[in-house]
């Protein structure tokens, strides 16, 4: 068994190479991928290349060493090899974290108090309502789900919206594109955790953010893409919306001159929320390895048609 791992040349693969040699069962040969490198049975990749699909005819199964494919689903792949993704690996509890600092940030006017604390400003301001801020998720899978358990036991009102059906008796899910706008009314604090899909590509536009209540407030952990940043910068600008926290934005890095890391109502960081933890990873991507090795089912695999 061959297996191959791509990641691009400011990513150090050797400690991924390292864990998935001395964890994979069967016999192996593990190897960073090189142009004139052998034809593998398995792919485990971080933003791969076209260059490297075109030289891998043989695949069997593609591992994306993270939770979103959509970079892998935009390439021209083997054809009938299935994609499978992570489907935590220590993401949920990074992620939730980022949620409720953000929340919490925002709802105790955390960002307010350090504005003063920098003027030397000494004064208290009006206490707010839990009731008064319910929190949209955007995205209802397994790292939305932690985020949900966690403000829950905050005590903040808590819904969720998803493109397709999703049973949940934790808390109100919205299901359809018919369902959207009833969502956004029902929310105060939004927060987008949905996978990169090109029917959820802008999804955050002038339409959606109007929709929301005024003086809401936006926290973006997904991708860059949901958002059309013109549309963000005019509704916080206007005041519809009174602040952002982003860990993404369209192109990354963000440039120096972008207009995110200067707007006094947005929050930016390098995309940080959810990082992909080697030794959790490959304990994943071991298992469904040694399943398909024996035939049987393994977990995270990937509708290209849905896109995750």
């Amino acid at each position: 068994m061959r297996i191959v791992c791509y990641f691009p040349p400011n990513k150090d693969c050797k400690p991924w190479l390292d864990a998935l040699r001395s964890r994979i069962r069967s016999p192996a040969s593990v190897e960073a991928w090189q142009p004139d490198s052998p034809a593998a049975d398995y792919a485990v990749v971080w933003r791969p290349s076209q260059a490297f699909f075109d030289s891998q005819p043989c695949l069997r199964a593609i591992f994306v060493a993270g939770a979103g494919v959509d970079a892998v689903l935009s390439l021209r792949l083997p054809i009938g090899v299935p994609v499978l993704r992570l489907e935590d690996a220590g993401m949920a509890s990074q992620m939730t974290e980022y949620v409720v600092h953000a929340v919490l940030r925002h709802f105790r006017q955390f960002d307010a108090y350090a504005e003063q604390a920098a003027a030397g400003c000494w004064r208290e301001r009006p206490l707010r309502l839990r009731s008064e801020y319910p929190v949209g998720l955007m995205g209802y899978g397994v790292l939305g789900q932690a985020a949900a358990r966690a403000l829950q036991v905050l005590d903040f009102d808590v819904h969720a919206w998803t493109r397709t059906p999703r049973d949940s008796a934790a808390l109100r899910v919205y299901c359809g594109a018919d369902s959207l706008t009833d969502f956004l009314r029902a929310t105060r604090i939004l927060v987008c955790m949905l996978p990169l899909t090109p029917d959820t590509e802008g999804i955050i536009c002038r339409d959606t953010l109007e929709q929301l209540h005024s003086g809401s407030y936006l926290i973006n952990l997904a991708r860059g893409a949901h958002v059309v940043e013109s549309d963000l910068l005019a509704a916080l600008d206007t005041g519809h919306l009174l602040g952002a926290t982003l860990d993404v934005c369209r192109d990354e890095p963000a440039a120096p001159d972008h207009p995110f890391w200067r707007h006094p109502k947005i929050t930016l960081t390098p995309h940080i929320a959810g990082t992909t933890l080697c030794a959790e990873s490959v304990e994943q991507i071991a298992d469904n390895i040694d399943a398909l090795e024996r035939g049987i089912p393994a977990r995270g695999y990937v509708d290209p048609r849905r896109g995750y």
